[in-house]
């Protein structure tokens, strides 16, 4: 019998193995790797989708960890967002799970999404080295990429478990359960545990501010505030307070600084700083810079010198504490304190000055960083006002959209994400027309920018000045004259 008998009627050899070489490729994967064991199609797109979201580019060079934290979070919610879409479709649909054909189809996906995910991480490599070496740091390697990855992994792994115990105990508690414990759980974070949480937290911050740091020493200046002739005790000044009194005090410039125990009130606080400055002859310098400290109470060293350099030390610099919370609680939860503070000790300030004849007036000024610049800006309802009661007004790093610009000087990297930050971020791009260029610029993706963004704001003070939030003695050289 010959061979094209064999192959049956009308058939060749060589179409018959062309047909069956598909299928016995399909049969070799599905043996060597069991479908049930690969995660579903949908499933490898999400976590595929949220890893290139991780990887776009930050404004600021990111750590492993960081990197591996963002990744498997942002993957984790990704299929938890997913799973709870099956659920709902369900549920209106009242349809069965949909089990897909046992074929390779998986295969192939997992594979194309690894492959995607290696590009992707190689332009997020050379994105990273080219931020660094514009910020003078030294490139990262492969461990950085491969501590990246399992620390991604690790982190996945924690959050879906968690995710899949909630999960199962929904499922035990049935839609009624579920709700009431919900419900329960809400209610008891709101009236219990979290003013709970929140009294710790505050408590906390409160002992750090109240802490004296043993290695700076009480000024003996009779100028300085907290020193032997103040009326401003060294204790009450505050962490930062006490911070910035110190760093001063080899310096002929003025240093008044007011904290939040040196008197009980707002008002009672800016009286006394207008004293303190008039016991130490602050009213006789050419100018005063009415500083308003970030939420903490800091003041940047760097502002400082660089107002003394601006006037050569002929200049007296005043600022009063209104919290020791971070900014970006502060910034959430109590700006007016902020704005109240400022308006305070300016106008009370401004008072003092406009009782003096006018050839004995001190130039006045006004400067904040970040939230300081949100409370500084809160002084003025437009930009005439601004002119007319101040020589200048500077802000550095200011919050997106929250402060006056126009008539005031503005200070800002384009590194730096608190300048960026902004619910707007989402949908729309960021103003950068005041922000000068210190590092590469990432283009802006909807939704995704905004998320790398909220990444960047942990560590934007992790780097030298002129990068991130940190800003050099250009803040105080780059006051106006008065016009």
């Amino acid at each position: 019998m010959t061979t094209a008998a064999l192959s049956g009627p009308g058939r060749s050899p060589a179409r018959s193995r062309s047909r069956t070489a598909p299928n016995a490729l399909r049969r070799t994967l599905t043996t060597t790797i069991p479908i049930s064991a690969l995660p579903r199609t949908s499933s490898t797109i999400a976590v595929t989708t949220a890893t290139l979201a991780s990887l776009a580019p930050s404004l600021l060079p990111r750590s492993a960890l960081t990197q591996a934290l963002f990744t498997g979070f942002l993957a984790a919610a990704g299929v938890g967002i997913l799973a709870l879409a099956r659920l709902l479709r369900r549920l209106v649909t009242h349809s069965h799970p949909h089990h897909p054909p046992r074929d390779s189809v998986r295969l192939l996906v997992l594979i194309g999404a690894m492959i995607v995910a290696t590009w992707a991480i190689v332009l997020a490599d050379h994105w990273q080295d080219s931020l660094r070496a514009a910020m003078g740091m030294p490139g990262i390697g492969p461990d950085h990429w491969m501590q990246a990855i399992l620390g991604a992994a690790l982190t996945f792994l924690l959050f879906a478990g968690i995710g899949s115990v909630v999960a199962a105990v929904a499922r035990r508690l049935g839609w009624i359960g579920s709700a009431t414990t919900a419900v329960v759980l809400a209610t008891g974070l709101q009236l219990v545990a979290g003013p709970a949480l929140w009294g710790m937290m505050s408590r906390s911050y409160s002992d750090s501010n109240a802490l004296v740091d043993v290695s700076l020493h009480r000024p003996v200046s009779a100028e300085s505030s907290g020193g032997p002739e103040s009326a401003i005790s060294w204790e009450s000044l505050g962490r930062q307070g006490r911070r910035f009194v110190a760093a001063g005090e080899q310096s002929a410039a003025i240093r008044t600084y007011v904290g939040m125990d040196s008197a009980p009130d707002v008002e009672s606080r800016a009286a006394l700083a207008v004293s303190e400055l008039e016991r130490a002859g602050g009213f006789t310098r050419s100018a005063i810079v009415v500083t308003v400290p970030t939420g903490s109470g800091w003041i940047d060293e760097n502002a400082a010198e660089g107002f003394e350099k601006r006037f050569a030390d002929d200049v007296a610099i005043v600022g009063m504490q209104y919290s020791y919370l971070p900014s970006w609680i502060t910034f959430m939860f109590g700006r007016s304190a902020a704005d109240d503070s400022a308006a305070a000790l300016f106008d009370a300030v401004a008072e003092r000055i406009a009782d003096l004849p006018d050839v004995l007036r001190p130039a006045l000024y006004v400067y904040g960083q970040s939230l300081g610049s949100v409370g500084g800006s809160a002084i003025f309802t437009d930009a005439d006002q601004l002119r007319e009661r101040v020589c200048g007004a500077l802000w550095s790093g200011p919050p997106a959209g929250s402060v006056l610009t126009d008539g005031a000087t503005v200070l800002a990297n384009t590194s730096d994400p608190v300048v960026w930050w902004s619910p707007d971020l989402i949908l729309h791009r960021p103003d950068l027309s005041l922000a000068v260029r210190d590092a590469p610029v990432p283009q802006w993706i909807p939704g995704i920018t905004f998320l790398q963004t909220s990444v960047d704001l942990v560590s934007a003070l992790n780097f030298a000045s002129g990068h991130g939030h940190r800003y050099g003695s250009e803040q105080g050289t780059a006051l106006p004259d008065c016009p």
